[in-house]
């Protein structure tokens, strides 16, 4: 049933196939077509102006949690001269944010099927606000576990964050723009990864006076508290769980689901049993862990060839990761307007391939202007892939939550990313960075190839181009046929 919309946020379109109604008289034409018909109107959807600010706050919390991930690797070395420990040990600091997912991500699922992203939004930004202030408790030699205690309340904040990208764009936005909103999302993520690489070697010189060190990494500290706090506020005070009308077809038909029973471990099991989902769980796990990888020992690597370059190490980190950015909003972009989902996909993991084996060859060659390009050239493929993936798992997968098949992709990529990670390290002090890399290039060939034997079936898309009774009518198969729908009541 139709819902009398409240105060919006600036002017709101509404989508009557090609007609649009004027805001005055907005809530009249929409109750007297829910009253006029016994089927969900074709009609019945709309478009807020408030979903640009839900996806930038989304964003934006984002950003700070990402920020976090990478801020102690990109200055390994500092921190292991601060706190006295190892270098694997600072490479955990990263790692806990993929380790943490692994288990968590399953009921954090469970919980958005209950109760919606608002709950969601506001337990990632309250959990990164705590674990912001408790780094902030730790800058003292013997309080590595401290910062580890705080490392791991942000990281448990990640886990309510990394697979929600596709679920807001889907709640909040068009059909045309879908995929554009999940990049835009990604881009918050990829935003503050980039920055977590440029800020910490400024704001944190490699300086020998102990005290000195104290307060730089201090200040850094609170500049996140502060940040993570005033988001936290926003959050409580302006996000929305979803808008009062859905924002094309597919949404009005998930609304209108049938409210019988629906178990949450049933459509995990679902997922399992469709096979173009298990190849893209395969092959986006081997991308991004790849990158995942890449960013955590990227200080290493570049200091063991370019010795007290910690700064240009950020820089490099900065460029691959903005280079990412381009190719991410420009994919979403590409899918929009084209909807080639598969070939788009390929594509990009093909050249990510080529850009790893450019980066492996030309790292050792002395020149840092080399490392910048073929970073960038990594970065724009390899980054840009994140909402290729997201977007093509809604695919395949609807009408499944959005926010399980993402929350199954990023847990393939944490598990992906702690492996790599590891034997990578262990490859780099045992063998060569050039090594390291090569063994990466390897999974990225096997994951290509695991990309081109994806079945490419848009069922999103086919959702939104049927007509509204025949899929209406679609929505109460059973789950024989692999295609069950969610529904609002939800049990484990």
């Amino acid at each position: 049933m139709c819902e009398e919309s409240d105060n919006h946020f600036g002017t709101d379109v509404f989508q009557t196939g090609q007609m649009k109604i004027s805001e005055g008289n907005l809530d009249q034409a929409e109750i007297s077509e829910c009253r006029d018909t016994n089927i969900v109107p074709a009609c019945n959807t709309r478009l807020y102006r408030r979903r640009w600010l839900i996806l930038l706050l989304f964003s934006s919390y984002s950003l700070c949690n990402a920020f976090q991930w990478i801020q102690y690797g990109i200055i390994n070395n500092i921190f292991m001269k601060f706190y006295n420990v190892s270098s694997f040990a600072i490479d955990w600091l990263s790692m806990i944010y993929m380790l943490t997912y692994i288990p968590f991500i399953f009921p954090v699922t469970w919980l958005l099927e209950r109760k919606g992203l608002r709950v969601i939004a506001l337990c990632a930004a309250a959990i990164n606000c705590v674990g912001t202030w408790i780094k902030v408790a730790s800058v003292q030699p013997n309080l590595f576990w401290v910062t580890m205690l705080g490392q791991f309340a942000c990281s448990f904040a990640q886990v309510f964050i990394l697979g929600m990208p596709s679920q807001v764009a889907s709640v909040w936005f068009g059909s045309d723009e879908v995929s554009t909103a999940c990049a835009i999302g990604v881009f918050g993520n990829q935003l503050g990864i980039a920055i977590g690489f440029l800020i910490p070697p400024v704001l944190v010189p490699n300086v020998d006076d102990m005290n000195e060190l104290a307060q730089h990494i201090r200040v850094m500290f609170y500049i996140t508290a502060a940040v993570a706090s005033l988001i936290f506020l926003l959050v409580v005070f302006v996000f929305q769980d979803k808008p009062e009308t859905p924002p094309c077809l597919a949404q009005v038909t998930l609304r209108h689901m049938p409210t019988t029973q629906y178990s949450y471990l049933a459509s995990i099991a679902r997922l399992f049993h469709n096979k173009p989902f298990i190849l893209l769980l395969i092959s986006y796990g081997l991308n991004v862990g790849c990158f995942y990888a890449v960013s955590t020992l990227l200080n290493r690597m570049i200091i063991e060839h370019y010795p007290g370059e910690e700064v240009n190490a950020g820089r490099i980190g900065l460029t691959l990761v903005i280079a990412g950015v381009v190719g991410s909003l420009l994919c979403g972009i590409w899918l929009d307007k084209t909807k080639t989902y598969k070939e788009t996909t390929l594509s990009v993991y093909l050249l990510s391939f080529v850009g790893m084996v450019i980066y492996a060859f030309t790292l050792n060659l002395g020149h840092l202007w080399v490392v910048f390009l073929t970073s960038g050239l990594l970065g724009f493929f390899m980054t840009g892939y994140l909402p290729l993936g997201f977007e093509f798992a809604v695919e395949l997968t609807y009408p499944e939550s959005e926010g399980t098949s993402s929350g199954l992709l990023n847990c393939s990529a944490q598990m992906f990313g702690i492996t790599f990670t590891i034997i990578q390290g262990k490859i780099i002090d045992h063998f060569s960075t050039l090594a390291g890399n090569i063994f990466l290039c390897v999974f990225l060939l096997i994951g290509s190839i695991t990309t081109a034997l994806i079945k490419s079936d848009l069922r999103r898309q086919k959702a939104n181009s049927q007509p509204q009774t025949e899929l209406i009518a679609d929505s109460s198969v059973n789950s024989q046929d692999g295609k069950s729908l969610p529904v609002k009541e939800v049990k484990m």
